[in-house]
């Protein structure tokens, strides 16, 4: 039994011997200069992310209902700063214009200036929208419109999101997800209607759409943005809600050739400012779209520190 069982295990071996041995697997080279450069985008993206003005510096969105809001973080203040002074100073409509005095003794400053008197704040449709810095330059204030409303944007350099910034996930992606695009040019003027995360709908510039091909169908998306201009694309796709932020992510694309080709990369889909802070209005994508195609590219829905949020 024994010699049987030896002489057995010598025709395997023999076998084994002869037979083709398995195809090898293939070993993918990541192209170092696609490498570098995607390491070199998230790096600047998590550098605007985290400057001490960037959208984790956010900490308060104050819709401003009345004529007069005084501000501060005292229990006093109409609208109470999460970080600062407890009166920073007085808010007041006059007219279609906002001023802004600041309280005595308070250190507020305009361009590295300290502002002694009221002072006119632009909102960020105007052409030189006002920032107003405070505590040492750490705090900003700004005023946003947003259809026919206003609010009083806050960022401070201490704010726990940037303090306790996670960083952030990526989707696998990869150079195939660098796809070659076609513009489609609309009418001079044609909108595309735009809802908010807060719910308000504003008509904005719809230049064209962009076509592409993957998995053996074609795409399409509307973009904003004027004609001639880098182009503007927000976007749903079947990662959103799950793995991606739910409601959607960003592209950046250069303006369209003369010829209407344009590259759509979306190794860099990011995520809006909602994903980060609920101190954004951010847009969302239009049914237009919202892609029946899993983009496992670009950002992953950011997640909060364990014990957070």
């Amino acid at each position: 039994m024994r010699h049987r069982g030896v002489g057995g295990l010598l025709v395997a071996v023999l076998l084994a011997a002869c037979s083709p041995a398995p195809a090898p697997v293939p070993v993918v080279k990541e192209d170092p200069a696609f490498a570098a450069g995607q390491q070199q985008w998230r790096v600047q993206r998590y550098e605007d992310l985290t400057r001490p003005d960037g959208w984790t510096a956010l900490v308060g969105l104050h819709w401003l209902q009345y004529k007069s809001h005084f501000i501060g973080s005292g229990a006093s203040s109409g609208i109470r700063l999460a970080v600062g002074p407890d009166k920073l100073g007085l808010l007041r409509r006059e007219g279609d214009q906002w001023w802004f005095s600041p309280e005595a003794g308070v250190d507020v400053s305009l361009d590295g200036q300290p502002v002694r008197g009221r002072v006119r704040m632009n909102t960020d449709k105007d052409p030189a929208p006002t920032v107003l810095s405070f505590d040492g330059g750490k705090g900003q204030l700004s005023i946003i419109r947003r259809g026919p409303r206003d609010a009083l944007r806050v960022k401070h350099a201490d704010a726990d999101a940037r303090r306790d910034f996670a960083g952030i996930q990526y989707w696998p992606g990869g150079p195939d997800w660098q796809v070659q695009a076609h513009f489609i040019a609309h009418p001079a003027g044609k909108t595309l209607p735009i809802v908010d995360i807060t719910g308000l709908t504003t008509e904005m510039p719809n230049a064209g759409a962009v076509e592409f091909e993957r998995d053996g169908r074609s795409w399409r998306m509307e973009a904003i943005g004027a004609p001639g201009e880098p182009l503007f694309l927000v976007f749903a796709d079947r990662t959103s809600g799950h793995g991606s932020y739910p409601a959607g992510r960003y592209l950046d694309i250069d303006a369209p050739a003369a010829d209407g080709s344009v590259r759509i990369d979306f190794n860099h889909a990011y995520n809006p400012p909602c994903a980060f802070t609920p101190y954004a209005t951010c847009p969302l994508a239009p049914p237009e779209n919202r892609l029946d195609l899993r983009v496992d590219a670009g950002e992953k829905a950011y997640h909060l520190p364990e014990g957070e949020g």
